[in-house]
C-alpha cells in the first residue's frame, strides 16, 4: 500500500497540471491560427496564462507562415516532461525516444479531441439554446468554421439540416483510427 498510495495521486496531479497547461497553449495556438477574436475574455485569459512561457520561447524560435513554432515546441516539451516525471515516479527506464513519440501521439490526440468537443458543444448549444450569447461561442465558431465551412461547400444543407458537424465528427474519428495507432506502434517498437 505504501508506494502506490502516494504515487497514484502524484501521477494524477502531474498529468492534470501539465495537461491543462498544454491544453491552454494548444487553444491559444489554434485560436491564433484561425484568427479568432483577440479581445474575447477567454482569449485574453489564455494569453495571460501562456505568455510567461511563450514570450521567451518566441525570441528564440520564430513563427513562419502563421504557425507559432514556439507554441508547438513548448507543447511537445511539456508533454515530454510530464511523461518523464510519471515514468520516474513509476521507476521505469528512461527511454527518451519512445517518450518523445508518445508525446507527439498525445498532442495529436489532444488536437483531435479539441475539435471533437468544440463541434459537439456547438451542436448541443444550437439545439438547446440557439441565439444565446456566451463569450465562448464566438471562439467555438471561429475554431470550427474552417473545418465545417469546407464541408458545407461540399455538402450543402439538406432539407434545412446542416450535416457538416456529423461529417466532421466521422472524419475526426477516422483520423484518430488512421493516425494514432501507427504512432503508438512506433513508440513501442523503438523501446
Amino acid at each position: 500500500m505504501g508506494g502506490q498510495y502516494f504515487t497514484n495521486p502524484i501521477e494524477f496531479l502531474i498529468g492534470t497540471l501539465f495537461g491543462l497547461y498544454t491544453l491552454a497553449i494548444m487553444l491559444r495556438f489554434l485560436l491564433q491560427w484561425v484568427r479568432a477574436d483577440f479581445y474575447n475574455p477567454i482569449s485574453q485569459f489564455l494569453v495571460k496564462i501562456t505568455q510567461p512561457v511563450l514570450r521567451p520561447a518566441r525570441r528564440v524560435i520564430p513563427g513562419w507562415g502563421g504557425i507559432d513554432f514556439a507554441a508547438i515546441l513548448i507543447m511537445i516539451v511539456l508533454q515530454f516532461v510530464s511523461f518523464l516525471l510519471i515514468n520516474a515516479l513509476r521507476g521505469g527506464p528512461m527511454l527518451l525516444a519512445p517518450l518523445f513519440v508518445l508525446s507527439i501521439y498525445e498532442l495529436i490526440s489532444l488536437f483531435l479531441y479539441v475539435y471533437l468537443f468544440a463541434i459537439l458543444i456547438q451542436v448541443v448549444i444550437s439545439w438547446i439554446n440557439p441565439g444565446s450569447y456566451n463569450p465562448a461561442l464566438p471562439l467555438l465558431y471561429s475554431l470550427t468554421e474552417p473545418v465545417l465551412g469546407r464541408i458545407r461547400r461540399l455538402l450543402p444543407p439538406m432539407s434545412g439540416l446542416d450535416l457538416s458537424p456529423m461529417v466532421a465528427l466521422i472524419g475526426i474519428y477516422l483520423l484518430r483510427m488512421l493516425i494514432l495507432p501507427p504512432i503508438q506502434h512506433l513508440a513501442f517498437a523503438i523501446q
